[in-house]
């Protein structure tokens, strides 16, 4: 028998959205419908004169939906306030903006007021203005950075007395809490050589994003064989997949269409390829083409029942 394909939903931080209301709205109605998660992204700041192009590609310009989103960690908070079921997931925050101490403490601490939900998503990020802007790491310590943020979570996480030195860190031993409820399960964020092996060797979960279920597929036979030089089962991580959907009624044509989005026929079908790629969740992100929060919600339990109502 298959196995049910979890779902997530990302909440709303673009700049349309009323944080003092959409937020709560949104994640009461998810935990409502069904869904499994509610999920955060992080995106600083948008430069004027860019650095970088969007996710580091030359010359690609950054959308405009991008400025002024909401903190990622602010908004986790206030969907957990108003729930109870839902894991609350980051996809991704980006390791160099953050000092590793404070953020493994304001992590713990909302796994503790949350119940023991937080999924903490972790990914290196591509912009150079943001690791300037936040002035915490340079930008080509990067990969290091994330390494010694996921042994002072590590540390901090577990019992007291807490002890760790590092390049960025060094923590006397000390009593810290709270404690979260649980072991706060690690995701990682990346599909290049360094970051697969990271993921290999230290992760819980697999955050790609915006794949197909054939790109899905070729990536983690990659991983499958990292995880195999660590001595790690690949099969024992999760696979939450970011998708950016968006149901258009009409199907579109073929040639050019963006994977996820469509009638629903065509969105199911791009769903169902990524489950048999071994996607285990779907992070539906549809805030980009909604106006507000009810917009938002009344979508994705359109979406929620059709995935549902296909038997995925």
């Amino acid at each position: 028998m298959a196995l049910r394909l979890g779902l997530g939903l990302g909440l709303p931080q673009m700049p349309q959205y009323d944080p003092r209301r959409d937020v709560r709205d949104v994640a009461r109605a998810a935990e409502e419908t069904g869904f499994d998660s509610v999920w955060t992204f992080e995106r600083a700041l948008v430069p004027d004169e860019p650095l970088d192009g969007l996710y580091g590609t030359p010359g690609l310009p950054w959308p405009d939906f991008y400025r002024h989103c909401t903190d990622p960690l602010v908004t986790l908070a206030l969907a957990a306030a108003v729930t109870d079921r839902v894991r609350l997931g980051t996809s991704v925050l980006v390791s160099g903006l953050h000092a590793p101490f404070p953020l493994a403490r304001t992590l713990a601490t909302l796994d503790a007021a949350g119940g023991g939900r937080v999924l903490a998503g972790f990914g290196t990020g591509w912009s150079q203005d943001e690791y300037r802007a936040a002035g915490v790491t340079a930008y080509p310590d990067r990969g290091a950075q994330l390494d010694e943020l996921l042994d002072v979570c590590a540390a901090v996480w577990g019992p007291d007395p807490v002890a760790y030195r590092g390049r960025w860190t060094q923590i006397a031993p000390a009593s810290v809490g709270p404690k979260p409820a649980r072991p706060i399960p690690v995701y990682l964020a990346g599909s290049g050589g360094r970051a697969l092996e990271r993921v290999a060797r230290r992760a819980d979960g697999w955050l790609p994003g915006h794949v197909t279920g054939p790109q899905l597929a070729l990536y983690l036979a990659k991983l499958k064989e990292a995880a195999a030089r660590h001595g790690r089962d690949a099969g024992k991580l999760d696979v939450v997949l970011r998708v950016g959907g968006e149901l258009t009624g009409a199907p579109l044509p073929e040639a050019g269409r963006r994977p996820y989005t469509g009638s629903p026929e065509q969105v199911l079908a791009d769903l169902a390829g990524a489950a048999e790629a071994g996607a285990r969740e779907v992070l539906l992100d549809l805030q980009t083409h909604c106006r507000d929060g009810a917009e938002l919600a009344d979508r994705a339990a359109e979406l929620h029942g059709r995935v549902r109502a296909a038997g995925l």
